[in-house]
């Protein structure tokens, strides 16, 4: 995939009316039009929305959250119950297949808990360390023993990552080549991944609701440039895009062709900052960082007002939200004292931007000029989307500009993934105060919903006080259909609900 596309070949081109004028005559194909491809299908080893967003439509998991995104309903478990001491979940699943025509058993439920829990290639270990048990009490019924009482536990099972495999089938193929090619019980299955080109999913006979599911299938279509996947959608090339820049919402929904989806979301926008180079390492000098940004420009500039400034890693609107968090006022000049007290008058930094996405080069440079201001030298490094995530695991940046989105609906599986994780690094950035990494723990097993919250409060106040990360933006979901598509929203979490998609 190249950096950003901004001229095709005509072999492209020719390629493009070949194969574009067969999906378009496809009845049912869904064509969706995203930045970069999905790195793999074993739902343990990624953390990316890329990844994810796919997976709740080909895997299926124990616990679904509902389209509000508000309430926890039944996925493959039917029902559950919980015993009076809080430790032991009993959850009955439904009659459910794979995508091979297997049964989806128990069996399958408690590997893949254990799994996420155990595996040493695990991104999302640490949120199931609680579980201490998981066993089949007969095919249909799945038994989940904790060590301790754990306020998160059922709404972490609706985590993406800890969607139902099928044992069998994984271990015989081998995690690699499962994580290719992979069998699940969604609603939609995997016929072929075009590495770097597009994910082709068909309707899958074996889902336990095929029946209601309208579309044939779906293409997941890689299209780097954000101008590119617009014009694209507006040509009637592709149904439907995510990411709409912010430039072009107020054009886009002018043309009675299209619709413009602004869903309301979890979505926080900010800097990752790697703890581990040099002066970075310094909490002073990454304070000093935050009031060298001014985040009210920066919404101002680039989301045309529909962002707002963040101040906290836990979204507005998410469960224990803490209002009042620290707003460190823009103040270059005093940046740039604190940085000289330092001992980092001459900071230069390495700022790893994604190319061909408008918002994320927009912003880098704002913030080149910005931080400069404070004496702060900042070298851009464009790189292709599908280049940065590896880049941030390797440590190979300073600071770059990511966004989240809550996949479930407690707290504790943001808090722990980006304050208190091993194995992730929290979030690539290297953050390690040990502290924070304990009450993360204690706020995972406090049942008092008020003392909890005051966990999270505190939680965020410790997490702005050393600079984890520079909060910057919140946002809606930006998302194009055209306007033959019926139902392509996605939910505050970000689950799109193409099983219920219609195309007319």
């Amino acid at each position: 995939m190249t950096a950003k596309w901004t001229k095709l070949s005509v072999a492209t081109v020719l390629a493009t009316l070949i194969f574009g004028a067969s999906i378009a005559e496809a009845a049912g194909v869904l064509t969706i039009g995203r930045r970069e491809d999905g790195t793999t299908f074993d739902p343990i080893k990624t953390a990316q929305n890329v990844d994810n967003w796919v997976f709740s439509n080909v895997f299926d998991v124990l616990v679904r959250v509902d389209k509000t995104g508000t309430k926890l309903i039944p996925g493959l478990a039917e029902s559950w119950s919980v015993s009076d001491d809080g430790l032991t979940y009993t959850f009955k699943l439904r009659d459910a297949k794979f995508s091979n025509g297997d049964p989806v058993t128990a069996d399958d439920a408690a590997f893949s808990i254990l799994r996420i829990r155990d595996n040493p290639g695990s991104l999302w270990a640490d949120s199931y360390k609680i579980v201490d048990t998981a066993t089949a009490a007969d095919p249909k019924t799945l038994v989940v023993k904790l060590t301790g009482p754990s306020a998160p536990f059922l709404a972490s099972l609706a985590l993406p990552n800890v969607s139902v495999l099928p044992k069998k089938v994984v271990e015989s193929m081998g995690e690699d080549a499962f994580g290719e090619a992979p069998i699940g019980s969604g609603a939609f299955a995997v016929k072929e991944w075009r590495r770097g080109d597009r994910v082709i999913l068909t309707k899958n006979p074996e889902y336990w609701d095929a029946a209601n599911v309208s579309l044939d299938g779906v293409e997941w279509i890689s299209i780097p440039d954000d101008n590119t996947r617009m014009l694209k959608v507006q040509a009637g090339e592709i149904d439907t895009a995510i990411f709409v820049p912010f430039s072009r919402i107020a054009e886009l929904q002018k043309d009675p062709n299209l619709k413009i989806h602004l869903d309301t979301s979890t979505r926080e926008d900010h800097l990752l900052i790697n703890h581990e180079h040099g002066a970075l390492a310094k909490k002073e000098v990454r304070q000093a960082l935050d009031m060298a940004i001014d985040k009210k420009a920066i919404v101002d500039a680039v989301t045309f007002g529909l962002g707002e400034v963040a101040y906290s890693y836990v979204p507005k609107g998410a469960l224990y939200h803490y209002a009042d968090n620290l707003q460190r006022p823009y103040d270059p000049e005093k940046a740039k004292a604190m940085l000289a007290e330092a001992g980092a008058a001459d900071l230069n930094l390495n700022y790893v931007v994604n190319a061909g996405d408008e918002v994320d080069e927009q912003i880098a440079v704002l913030l080149q000029q910005q931080l400069a201001k404070a004496g702060i030298t900042v070298s851009l490094q464009k790189v292709d989307p599908s280049q940065s995530w590896d880049m941030l695991i390797a440590g190979d940046y300073d600071i770059s500009v990511m966004y989240w989105t809550n996949d479930v609906l407690d707290p504790d599986q943001k808090t722990t993934f980006v304050l208190g994780h091993d194995s992730n690094m929290n979030y690539m950035t290297r953050y390690n105060n040990p502290a924070v990494k304990d009450l993360v723990g204690a706020a995972r097993v406090e049942m008092d919903p008020k003392k909890r919250e005051e966990m999270y409060i505190e939680l965020q106040k410790m997490a702005k006080d050393d600079v984890n990360w520079i909060d910057l933006y919140y946002s809606p979901y930006r998302n194009v259909s055209r306007a033959n598509i019926e139902t392509f929203d996605q939910n505050p979490l970000g689950r799109f609900f193409l099983e219920e998609t219609k195309k007319n």
